[in-house]
């Protein structure tokens, strides 16, 4: 009975090891990303790509960072980058451009990019972004990741000073406020406004003398009663630029970016890469781009582009390295459905990451990749000390040259 009962115990002890041990593997193979090569700048680089979870913002930080040439992926030929790998390379980045700055605001923000960056646009101002309120999620030090990488954060969800709407959305300032001014009005008129601005299709139904309304509005004092005005703007503001992006935005970054920079943009809750084109011969007018990084275009080396055109994607055309038009090989626009493609990428990782002990697999593999590139970053630093001490050498011998010169006996 006992032996039956030990067996037991230690079957459920296995069980529990083994799962354990999965989870950390699926966590880990799970902060794993495919590179893929691409031509920016007569440079021929890896940008990493986004799977369908993946962290839009450290991933548009770090391929910012690789096309500017700050960051290199080494060895060359390889598949994919972890984020323990890239998180490495960035904060080497931080402490080596910032040496007399304390980063260790910035460095400690790293970890929450993994799951998203709360920002705060303000919407008059393309550069504009306060802290969020919520302090748990990015402790308002995610801006100084950005401004310490001398990463330009941008956005185009801002008001036209012509709108009706302007006023409103000026005196609410950013998002975050422009919430709270709804939610405060919806407050005032007793869970009314937000339901019949929606109903009327951003209407202004809830000033009116109705019942519904809880308070009516005679009885408002002014304040109220500007406050209720102003939420009706704002939430009409809010349902019509749901893409967060207006044309007035797109507009503004068209015209106040200089060509030939690259910017993170902030738009649809998401962080992306924005490229703004050097004149050349074949493309005389500089124009917006955004770096494709979905993993669903891994193998699809003329898709590298999309032309930034217009505020809904409707108008989207995808472009290679050489800011020519795409011909994709496969995917939605060579008869595919995106269904298929999901499918056949997720078989693809079925095969290679997530089946049986090939998780096991491919983090080892990860972990040799990662093992060679310290090699090779060792034999680099271990190169540039050498030369260092030959050069400091060299001065020496030069110095005890011109001493033995200059200290020499003059006869009388």
């Amino acid at each position: 009975m006992s032996s039956t009962a030990d067996t037991q115990n230690d079957n459920a002890n296995a069980t529990a090891t083994e799962s354990s041990g999965k989870a950390v593997v699926d966590a880990s193979v799970s902060e794993v990303w495919y590179l893929k090569p691409m031509t920016f700048a007569g440079r021929r680089i890896r940008i990493i790509t986004q799977n369908f979870n993946g962290p839009c913002s450290f991933i548009a930080i770090c391929n910012i960072l690789i096309l500017r040439g700050d960051l290199e992926i080494l060895p060359p030929d390889r598949r994919t980058v972890s984020y323990d790998y890239l998180s490495q390379l960035v904060a080497e980045y931080l402490l080596g451009t910032s040496p007399d700055v304390d980063i260790s605001a910035a460095l400690s923000i790293m970890p929450y990019t993994l799951k998203g960056m709360d920002l705060n646009p303000v919407f008059a101002d393309a550069h504009g972004f306060r802290p969020q309120a919520r302090k748990d999620l990015d402790g308002g030090e995610g801006l100084e990741l950005f401004s310490h990488a001398n990463i330009p954060l941008v956005h185009g969800w801002l008001i036209d000073p012509l709108s009706p709407e302007y006023e409103a959305v000026q005196r609410a300032g950013d998002y975050d406020n422009s919430v709270n001014v709804v939610a405060e009005a919806d407050h005032l008129t007793q869970g009314r406004l937000v339901v019949d601005v929606d109903e009327a299709g951003g209407s202004s139904s809830g000033t009116g003398d109705n019942s519904h309304t809880g308070k009516q509005s005679d009885a408002w004092t002014p304040e109220e009663r500007t406050k209720v005005e102003d939420a009706i703007s704002i939430r009409h503001f809010l349902n019509s630029t749901q893409s967060q992006l207006t044309y007035h935005g797109l507009f503004h970054l068209a015209s106040a970016l200089s060509p030939d920079t690259l910017s993170a943009l902030f738009r649809g809750s998401h962080l992306s890469v924005l490229y703004k084109s050097a004149p050349t011969e074949r493309h005389p007018n500089p124009t917006l781009y955004t770096l494709v990084t979905d993993q669903s275009f891994l193998r699809e080396p003329s898709v590298v582009w999309e032309k930034f055109g217009d505020v809904d994607g409707q108008g989207a055309e995808f472009v290679d390295s050489d800011f020519i038009r795409s011909t994709p090989a496969g995917g939605d626009y060579a008869g595919e459905t995106g269904e298929s493609t999901l499918a056949a990428i997720e078989a693809q990782m079925a095969r290679t990451h997530l089946s049986g002990s090939s998780e096991y697999l491919a983090r080892r593999l990860q972990m040799e990749e990662d093992a060679r590139a310290r090699e090779i970053y060792r034999r680099r630093q271990d190169a540039i000390v050498q030369r260092q001490q030959r050069e400091a050498l060299a001065e020496a011998e030069r110095q005890k040259k011109q001493k033995k010169k200059e200290g020499g006996c003059v006869i009388m």
